[in-house]
């Protein structure tokens, strides 16, 4: 009798786990350019997440290891730009996430900083504009939600947006608690966005 409970836990969660997967590998994929990585400058865009406290939260450290890992050797040169302003506390996002960067990863490149943004809309608006003198581009957070900040690109500014190239954002059963929540997080996002067109 005991068993009961945890293959009924087992039956309801694994087929959500996979569905979540599914969601972000299928994410990962879509509302790219007609670019590929390689030679050229290229510039990743780290999303921020709202961050109390003065050191970077779970998902904050994890948006950094994904634009790290997303660094092509071949590329000429990149430029990480790290996004978000005091949205949980007085300290900027973007100060956390390059914080972390360094003193963790010892990341020594080239950065920019957004200081101001509070949305994922306004972390694309607010450097749509540095875009124009890189070959490629990347988005940096879990895979829905890069989604989500490329379809903002595509909206704002599509010329820009035939150069997105893909992240390396996906791992199989990597962050596996917070991938069933931002793909609900996603689906209703979209809903949403079709209501107001």
């Amino acid at each position: 009798m005991r068993l009961f409970p945890i293959v009924l836990s087992s039956a309801v969660i694994a087929p959500v786990i996979g569905w979540a997967e599914w969601m972000h590998w299928v994410a990962s994929k879509r509302r790219l350019g007609n670019r590929a990585s390689g030679p050229g400058r290229q510039a990743i865009i780290v999303l921020g997440c709202r961050n109390r406290g003065s050191r970077a939260n779970y998902l904050n450290r994890y948006r950094v290891r994904v634009a790290l890992r997303s660094i092509d050797p071949d590329a000429t040169e990149t430029v990480l730009i790290f996004c978000g302003g005091g949205v949980g506390s007085d300290v900027p996002e973007a100060d956390l996430l390059l914080e972390y960067a360094r003193a963790r990863h010892g990341y020594a490149g080239a950065y920019l900083l957004d200081r101001l943004s509070r949305t994922t809309w306004e972390n694309i608006a607010n450097v749509v504009d540095l875009l124009e003198e890189f070959d490629t581009v990347k988005i940096a957070s879990n895979s829905m939600h890069a989604e989500k900040a490329r379809a903002y690109l595509w909206k704002q500014r599509p010329d820009l947006a035939q150069r997105l190239v893909a992240a390396r954002d996906y791992r199989f059963g990597e962050i596996a608690w917070v991938k069933p929540i931002a793909a609900v997080r996603g689906i209703r996002g979209r809903h949403r966005s079709r209501a107001t067109l």
